[in-house]
């Protein structure tokens, strides 16, 4: 078995730690292997290969304790979304916190974020505030996501930096300015194997265990006209062509599928259009989130994960009276089959998310996405025929 990345990292910090002689007498006693002073001596000096025989033991299931384990695919992302607190804040929300502090425990690839990682987009707030809380994302979730050795992908979202643009200038242009010093600090590392990272931070691609990312500028809803020639591009290349997986992260979802969040401006402006363009490249998986629900779907052909608010503010689904809920999802990922797995908790109860009990379909004002374990087929001629109803609120 070929060692993965995370395992070389969190086996390096074992074997240094404390308790590294309790580990390795575990480890050899599973592979029924019991060595001599010499013996050990000798693989002691070998750390290479000590850390080979520790990692081919390492369990299939990671996760936190007291935590559903899922089955590892080839690839595991753990994604989440929506951090932020109200306008201006520097603190985050105890789900937000302890899941930074349990997201190593998976065992992750590749952490992704869906965007609105500070509480921006508000005239009230000066350079310095905009600064404040960069640092302060900086402090209590990137470094100690980068320091457990995970590589970290982001979008950016409304409350980052706003792409809001209005006679001739950005609405928020100190925020984006902010944001663009903040991720391209020299010393701000993001573990990423760039493929095109001109347009860093606001768009960029990147290849990562033979996945190709694309993440653009749905910041408000209107990627511009540039980025999507570009996106056209960038997923036609032969790197992105010749991967065994292609997803594609933005902030604003393709449809509405969350209350409050059906209108003008909360989803992207030519969701078909846009969904075509990743359909013809063969795009596996949108990723996005904004609307602070939960909810895994497709629409044609592409795979559709919106993510849920991890910080302030869930929503109910469009249609739903359920409550809202704090939610981080696991991705595992097949590479042979391009097939992926949701596993999505509950961040207030810790439990898995029964996923059977979402809507079959949600309807927005400029589309429909359904389950991704529905089929158009299963759905009665009265689910068919179902039209929009505008949110409650």
């Amino acid at each position: 078995m070929s060692l993965k990345r995370r395992q070389l990292l969190i086996l390096g910090g074992l074997a240094l730690g404390s308790g590294s002689g309790i580990l390795v007498q575990r480890v050899f006693s599973r592979v029924r292997f019991n060595p001599t002073l010499s013996e050990s001596a000798a693989i002691a000096a070998n750390s290479q290969t000590l850390t080979a025989a520790i990692a081919e033991t390492l369990p299939s299931h990671p996760a936190p304790a007291g935590m559903y384990a899922p089955q590892s695919g080839d690839v595991r992302l753990v994604v989440i979304s929506d951090l932020n607190s109200r306008y201006g804040s520097t603190s985050y929300r105890a789900e937000v916190e302890k899941a930074v502090q349990i997201i190593p425990d998976w065992r992750p690839d590749l952490v992704i974020c869906g965007g609105d990682m500070i509480a921006g987009q508000s005239a009230s707030l000066s350079r310095a505030d905009i600064q404040a809380m960069w640092n302060a994302f900086g402090e209590k979730i990137f470094t100690p996501i980068r320091r457990a050795g995970l590589p970290f992908a982001f979008t950016l979202g409304n409350h980052d930096a706003s792409s809001i643009f209005s006679q001739g200038r950005y609405l928020y242009a100190q925020e984006r300015e902010e944001a663009d010093a903040f991720w391209n600090h020299p010393q701000r590392d993001l573990g990423l194997e760039f493929v095109d990272r001109a347009g860093y931070p606001f768009y960029y691609s990147f290849e990562q265990n033979e996945i190709f990312y694309l993440v653009w500028d749905a910041s408000s809803a209107d990627v511009p006209d540039e980025q999507i020639t570009w996106a056209e591009r960038s997923l036609a290349s032969d790197t992105a062509q010749n991967a065994k997986l292609r997803i594609v992260l933005g902030h604003l979802p393709l449809y509405a599928i969350a209350q409050g969040r059906d209108r003008a401006g909360e989803i992207l402006n030519q969701a078909d259009a846009l969904r075509s363009l990743l359909e013809r490249r063969r795009v596996h998986t949108y990723i996005c989130g904004h609307h602070h629900a939960y909810f895994p779907g497709y629409a044609g052909k592409l795979q559709l994960l919106h993510c849920g608010a991890l910080g302030n503010g869930p929503r109910p689904w469009l249609g739903s009276a359920d409550a809202a809920i704090h939610t981080l999802t696991v991705v595992d990922i097949s590479l042979d089959s391009q097939s992926t797995v949701y596993t999505t908790y509950n961040m207030g109860t810790r439990q898995v998310v029964d996923e059977s009990r979402l809507p079959q379909q949600i309807i927005g004002p400029n589309g429909r996405v359904l389950r991704r374990d529905i089929s158009w087929e299963t759905l009665t001629p009265t689910e068919q025929n179902q039209q929009y109803t505008p949110s409650a609120f």
